[in-house]
């Protein structure tokens, strides 16, 4: 195929451009490295997928003119967006509705008419809110509890409707903490890891106890490429976890055997717009994807903690 990556410098997507590259695909990655971290950090990603065999675009979605990046693609995968959940409060939440809603409908709006094989749009399991259903599967209502996540459900939306009014063969992909070499700083699995490194406490928020469904990013490409290429998935909204449910403090003892060292924990409050327990209901990507994610959370952090070594 020839494929479009939005946020190709990104942490998922900078793997993602790799792993097509990888299979022999051609690769157009866009990108408009923005600070929302430091973009060294996208820079170095970009250069490494540009060395790897794709083309770079440096440019702007929300600007830029889009119909001669989709045209003649066969897949959009488009990952680009603002991404936490703590910075979507507040007067920050202006460039989340900037680049996770207004930037997909016009993405969107340019694809319709290309003639695209499919476009996959990168959402993520904070649509479900609180969900009062674990596993959760797909039909649970979406009940956003942050910003970010209401960015998210409303994109999804736009997903929907282009598929549905104008004939975009569409699907969107629900992310579940999706980690591993390359997570951006802020992640929580970078910042306990490099906290551990150089001997400082970790900040947890809240008791730890939280659980989460983790995911590695090696099996999340893979389930991203297949749903670029699976038949079938079209108007379509699947989870892609892990198939692993742990506490936080069940993330921190198996981090204690990476490191092969006590981890000294600092408990705060609980933070707005984090979700108590999140779990994937995978019924559909496997039927669907041939979705059976491979990596287990301590080789995953193992692989993490010896892309940061020093």
């Amino acid at each position: 195929m020839r494929a479009l990556v939005t946020g190709g410098a990104g942490f998922i997507g900078s793997h993602l451009a790799l792993g097509l590259l990888a299979r022999g695909h051609q690769v157009v990655v866009v990108d408009a490295l923005t600070p929302s971290y430091d973009p060294a950090v996208k820079r170095a990603r970009a250069d490494a997928v540009a060395d790897a065999g794709a083309a770079f675009r440096d440019e702007d979605l929300r600007t830029a003119d889009l119909g001669p990046l989709v045209g003649g693609v066969d897949v959009v995968f488009h990952l680009a967006g603002q991404p936490g959940v703590r910075d979507s409060w507040g007067p920050g939440f202006a460039a989340y509705v900037e680049h996770n809603v207004a930037v997909t409908q016009r993405l969107l709006d340019a694809s319709a008419g290309a003639g695209l094989r499919r476009f996959v749009f990168a959402s993520s399991s904070s649509v479900y809110g609180d969900a009062a259903r674990h596993p959760t599967p797909e039909d649970t209502p979406l009940e956003p509890i942050s910003p970010y996540g209401v960015t998210k459900a409303s994109a999804e939306m736009l997903v929907s409707a282009y598929g549905g009014g104008a004939g975009l063969p569409a699907v969107s992909l629900r992310y579940f903490t999706v980690y591993g070499p390359g997570q951006r700083p802020d992640m929580a699995f970078h910042r306990f890891i490099r906290a551990v490194m150089e001997g400082r406490p970790l900040e947890v928020f809240g008791d730890g106890e939280q659980s989460r469904d983790v995911t590695f990013v090696a099996d999340a490409v893979e389930a991203t490429i297949a749903a670029g290429e699976a038949e079938g998935v079209e108007g379509r909204a699947i989870n892609v976890g892990g198939g692993s449910v742990v506490t936080l403090n069940e993330c921190l003892r198996i981090l204690s055997r990476v490191a092969g060292r006590e981890v000294e924990v600092i408990y705060g409050e609980p933070q707005a717009g984090d979700a108590r327990h999140t779990s994937a209901d995978l019924r559909q990507a496997k039927e669907l994807l041939g979705y059976a994610p491979a990596v287990s959370l301590e080789e995953g952090l193992r692989a993490e903690w010896e892309w940061l070594a020093p």
